[in-house]
This record gives C-alpha cells, sequence and structure tokens, in this order.
C-alpha cells in the first residue's frame, strides 16, 4: 500500500509542500482547507502537471478530514499568514484557535501519524500540538531550523560565491529573533567560517538570517515565504518516508537536554521512518548554553498565554 501524506492549508506555503511532494512520486498527497473549491482546485492543478513531469502520484483536495484517514505524515501549514510589521508571536491567539482545532482532526482521523508543525508561531503551535494530541515528541515536531540554516547557508555561499552545497551549519533555539547561529560550527568545505570571513560579516549574515522571513514578508507586502519553508519540510518528509537517518535542526520538545525541559526548542535530531529517533545534545560554551535557554523562555511565554 502506497503511504498518504496529508498537508492541512492549501494556501503558498501548503499548496507547494503538496507539489513538490506529489514529484517525489512516494505517497499519495491530500491537501485540506476550510475554503471550498481552494484544496480542490489546487489538487486537480498539480495531478494535471503528472504527465508533464513523470509522477504518478495521486492527489486529492477535500473540505474535511475524512480523505485524510490513515495518513502516515500530516503537515499542518494552515494559519494567518504575517503582515509586513507584524512578529511571528503577534499571530500567536488567532492560530492557536486554528492548529488546535486542525491538531484535533488530524489525531481523530490519523492517530497514528507523523505530525510535521509549520505554522507560527512555529515552536508555541507545535507545543500546542503536543498539548492536544497527546503524541510522543517522536511523532510531534516542528519544521524551522532546516529553514533557517538554509537561510544562512545561502546567505554564506554568496558571500564566498562557493557552492551552497560545500556549506555547513547549525541554527539553534526558537524560530524567530531568539534563533542561534552556531558560527564556530559553520564550515565551507570543512574549512571553518572564521578562516574564510571576517567576524562583522559573519555577524552581518547572522543578523540578516534572524530577520530572513521579515525580509521576505517586506518585499511581498501581502503575504510571506513559502518557496524555502516547503523545500525544508520536503527534506524532513523525505528522511522519514525514505528512512535516511538525516541529522537535522527540528523544533522537538526537550526533556531535560541542554538543560530545558518540558518546552519546545529548535536542537540537531535524527530523522528517520518512526519520526525523531534520537535528539542530540551538543557541547554548547556558557554563552550558547544561555542563548538556547533565553530562547526556550521565550517559546515558554507564549506557552503561558495559551495557558498550556
Amino acid at each position: 500500500m502506497r503511504s498518504k501524506i496529508t498537508v492541512v492549508g492549501a494556501g503558498n506555503v501548503g499548496a507547494t509542500c503538496a507539489q513538490r511532494l506529489a514529484e517525489r512520486g512516494y505517497a499519495d498527497v491530500v491537501v485540506v482547507d476550510i475554503i471550498d473549491g481552494l484544496p480542490q482546485g489546487k489538487a486537480l492543478d498539480i495531478l494535471e502537471s503528472g504527465p508533464v513531469v513523470g509522477f504518478d502520484t495521486y492527489v486529492v483536495g477535500a473540505t474535511t478530514y475524512e480523505p485524510t484517514a490513515n495518513s502516515d505524515i500530516v503537515v499542518i501549514t494552515s494559519g494567518v499568514a504575517r503582515k509586513p510589521g507584524m512578529s511571528r508571536d503577534d499571530l500567536i491567539l488567532t492560530n492557536m484557535k486554528i492548529v488546535q482545532a486542525v491538531t484535533e482532526q488530524v489525531v481523530k482521523h490519523s492517530p497514528k501519524c507523523i505530525i510535521i508543525m509549520v505554522a507560527n508561531p512555529l515552536d508555541a503551535m507545535t507545543q500546542l500540538a503536543l498539548h492536544v494530541s497527546k503524541f510522543p515528541r517522536t511523532r510531534c515536531f516542528g519544521q524551522s531550523g532546516v529553514l533557517d540554516t538554509s537561510r544562512f547557508r545561502t546567505f554564506i555561499a554568496q558571500e564566498l560565491k562557493v557552492s551552497v552545497e560545500d556549506v555547513q551549519a547549525w541554527v539553534l533555539g526558537g524560530h524567530g529573533d531568539t534563533m542561534i547561529a552556531l558560527t564556530r560550527m559553520t564550515t565551507v568545505g570543512g574549512i571553518p567560517i572564521s578562516e574564510l570571513l571576517p567576524k562583522d560579516t559573519i555577524d552581518r549574515m547572522v543578523k540578516r538570517t534572524v530577520n530572513g522571513g521579515g525580509e521576505i514578508v517586506a518585499l511581498l507586502k501581502t503575504g510571506s515565504a513559502f518557496y524555502a519553508p516547503s523545500a525544508a519540510v520536503l527534506q524532513m518528509v523525505d528522511a522519514i518516508v525514505l528512512d535516511k537517518k538525516r541529522i537535522l535542526p527540528c523544533a522537538v520538545r526537550l526533556d531535560g537536554e541542554y538543560g530545558i525541559k518540558g518546552i519546545v526548542a529548535g536542537v540537531p535530531c535524527k530523522l528517520g521512518k518512526d519520526g525523531i529517533e534520537q535528539v542530540i545534545e551538543l557541547k554548547l560554551t556558557p554563552e550558547e548554553s544561555a542563548a538556547l535557554k533565553k530562547s526556550a523562555a521565550a517559546v515558554k511565554e507564549l506557552n503561558d498565554i495559551m495557558k498550556i
């Protein structure tokens, strides 16, 4: 039997996720949205690209969750997108209601699935989905670090005029102003970035990474990023469906790792067919550790607002 992947939300992020997943060809795809016609239309459009692109994936759109039953993976992108001047945290109360309702339906129809959270504020929404679903952290986690790391790697590659494939980097912590770029572990072709670029240039790229989503929101004016976020989701889904055992930064509830307990934060994880198979604890400097705990504290503030 083919795998089934559900994408909740047929906006730019969700539709692009569905397209990228359909083109992989390893699972059928269901797109769900509350706006009648939107998921059906986008799913049909993706389906009709199959003969040209060369995939036999079955793609269907729906406004109810019955077609999603027994999904292996559910990607939650639904929620209100950011507007210029709006922080991810400003979205908390609006998107809380949406994500809570979605998670309840997901658990009802696919109780054994793996949930990948994409809705913002990412870390808080992941925490909410964990609370509502009662899933173990291995099957409910968020995409943030993959996206943030990709942005950082892009800026480094552009600065040095090298292939992005040769740039390795880690961005930990919350998906927002408190994220931490581990510059001392950032390398280009195995060479520490500190040997290739001056500190002020590195600091400038770190700042741009932290503000990466906001930069795109300001340029678009009527929406937020979706190409890079959907690509980040695809890398995570690949790791699960293909059991690749990739080491990727994921937003996961920490249960004592890094001195943090019960709070979602972005850290390196091993992703395979069962979801998160290992949370990897790096040896951080005192400054990095303090920054990660500060980031977790910011997530806790949002959790307190949601009363979870």
